[in-house]
């Protein structure tokens, strides 16, 4: 089946900045029409998120692959499977009939790694995440399978985009899979200097009602949570973690952008497109400047 892409209202860009990231592009991008893309997922290979991006993104000329979990995996993070063997098989009847889809038993980490080592005769020119459904914002970022099977990709050196509306009760996903094709041409126009990953998440409402898009640095998410227990049908206890998100929380400032940058959390909010650029590179500049400045082991 193939899904008309729908309207994208003119968008304005906010807070332009320069990227951190010191990752090497191991493979120089192709022309727009023929990119090769590289899409994952944590939903599973068969979430109406993945099928909207992949089949919007064929319908508009470019060489898809879709390598997926066989299920749901979200909120594994980066995890591999180490411990027993990944099955793989490939899918065929529920894509636009262009796109080449597999799927695996592994993880969203897993599923970018087998499609790079065992399914890909050549690397792509993009990793694509998504869409997921449910926001990655702030902190989120550390359990989302999305975002790691984007960051596996930038790991290899290919520059990736993690896609996510921000509602697990929205079911529309074109305006956000719309605004992932406009992107992805964007950045095959404008690559960067080196490879970085976009964490974009798109607000659940009509493309009249998105105000726009910005530029965002991570914000912060705190949950009110406990392990629920409860008894199963033997009488044996088992514990169900819950929680809710604590709305309206400080958002901290951040030493290296100027305090008018607004987080992604605030942004969402606020009917925003937000697109964050994130690295690996988890060091901690302050810490590491308090260690040295004080000498601690000299």
């Amino acid at each position: 089946m193939l899904y008309p892409l729908s309207y994208v209202p003119n968008i304005k860009y906010h807070y332009i900045i320069p990227l951190a990231g010191a990752v090497e592009q191991k493979f120089p991008m192709t022309s727009d029409r023929s990119l090769k893309l590289l899409i994952s997922n944590d939903d599973g290979i068969s979430a109406l998120g993945v099928r909207t991006l992949a089949n919007t993104l064929a319908t508009a000329g470019y060489q898809v692959t879709v390598v997926c979990p066989d299920g749901e995996r979200s909120a594994t993070g980066h995890g591999l499977t180490l411990h027993h063997p990944i099955r793989a098989e490939q899918v065929e009847g529920i894509f636009h009939p262009d796109v080449i889809a597999w799927s695996c038993s592994g993880t969203p980490a897993d599923s970018v790694k087998f499609a790079l080592s065992a399914v890909l005769k050549e690397p792509p020119d993009l990793v694509l995440a998504g869409i997921n459904h449910g926001s990655n914002l702030g902190t989120d970022i550390l359990y989302s399978g999305t975002v790691s099977a984007a960051l596996e990709g930038l790991i290899e050196g290919i520059p990736s985009i993690a896609v996510s509306l921000a509602s697990f009760k929205a079911c529309d996903f074109q305006p956000a899979a719309d605004f992932a094709l406009k992107l992805v041409r964007k950045v095959t126009l404008n690559p960067f200097p080196v490879p970085t990953l976009l964490n974009v998440n798109v607000p659940p409402v009509s493309s009249a009602e998105i105000k726009g898009v910005k530029i965002t640095r991570q914000g912060l998410r705190r949950y009110e949570e406990t392990f629920e227990k409860r008894l199963d049908p033997r009488g044996k206890s088992y514990y169900w973690l819950i929680g809710e998100v604590v709305e309206d929380i400080e958002q901290p400032d951040y030493s290296h952008l100027p305090p008018q940058v607004p987080t992604d959390v605030r942004a969402i909010g606020e009917n925003f497109i937000t697109i964050t650029p994130l690295q690996y590179n988890l060091t901690d500049v302050q810490g590491f400047q308090h260690l040295h400045r004080n000498s601690w082991f000299d």
